[in-house]
């Protein structure tokens, strides 16, 4: 793993992390951010996240040795 695909997969867990937050946010009834930035935060976070992991998952394989 190259410091490039450990930073990918980094924000790929970030991301992650904010989209369960965002569903738990939204399922409570009342976010704290309220509606709109909140399921905003949700629908970028997921695709984020995929493209986040799949670029590590691509970087990873172009420099194994």
């Amino acid at each position: 793993m190259t410091p490039k695909s450990g930073a990918f997969l980094a924000v790929s867990c970030i991301a992650g992390i904010a989209a369960v937050g965002s569903i738990f946010e939204l399922s409570s009834g009342q976010p704290d951010w309220g509606m709109l930035p909140t399921s905003l935060v949700l629908g970028l976070s997921i695709p984020l996240g995929v493209a986040a992991f799949v670029a590590a998952v691509k970087d990873a394989r172009a420099n194994q040795q």
